[in-house]
């Protein structure tokens, strides 16, 4: 597993070729889009979100806001580290956060999560390559986290794991024995 100054390392090495892979077909806006969501995805909205790492801390004082995540989520679970899953969990929580946010400020001058969702649905309309180019760009920036910490096709979820478990106790092995710990005398 790679640290988070590996972590962040890898995310500012690979942002920009990452960016130029879309500039012969999306030009320069394209390009600083793919790189700008590659940055965003890996140093702020990162698979380490669901413990006390350095993504969290670069959210300052709205860092409170991820507590509730990082308290239903166990680390490396399906759910935080998971392709896809992990980064839609993510991208997720953080839209509901606003529109819940939006909702209890309404009534000082935020808009409305019913206009905070006609102006995605606008900007989807409007500009559905950039957007789509943006959410790549955050599960890039993921893929990048999960190849550090190991190949992520490779590992099993915990949940999954207990099959071969269950296989090995049922062979005559004890469950220490079945992680390589063996019985003590």
């Amino acid at each position: 597993m790679a640290s988070g100054s590996s972590h962040d390392r890898g995310t500012w090495w690979l942002a920009l070729p990452f960016g130029l892979l879309c500039w012969p077909i999306l030009g320069w806006i394209g390009s600083a889009t793919a790189a700008l969501a590659f940055l965003f995805g890996g140093l702020l909205l990162s698979p380490d979100l669901d413990t006390r790492s350095r993504p969290t801390r670069r959210w300052g004082p709205l860092r409170l806001l991820w507590w509730p995540y990082r308290k239903l989520l166990r680390h490396r679970s399906l759910l935080s580290h998971g392709p896809f899953l992990g980064t839609l969990g993510r991208v997720g929580y953080l839209g509901g956060l606003v529109l819940g946010l939006a909702g209890l400020l309404t009534p000082w001058g935020a808009p409305t999560p019913a206009a905070l969702l006609h102006w995605g649905q606008l900007a989807w309309n409007q500009h559905p390559v950039l957007l789509l180019l943006a959410l790549i760009g955050l599960e890039a920036s993921a893929w990048l986290h999960l190849i550090q910490d190991g190949d992520p096709v490779a590992k099993t979820p915990r949940v999954l794991r207990f099959l071969g478990q269950r296989r090995r106790h049922r062979a005559g092995l004890g469950r220490r024995q079945a992680r390589g710990r063996g019985r003590r005398p």
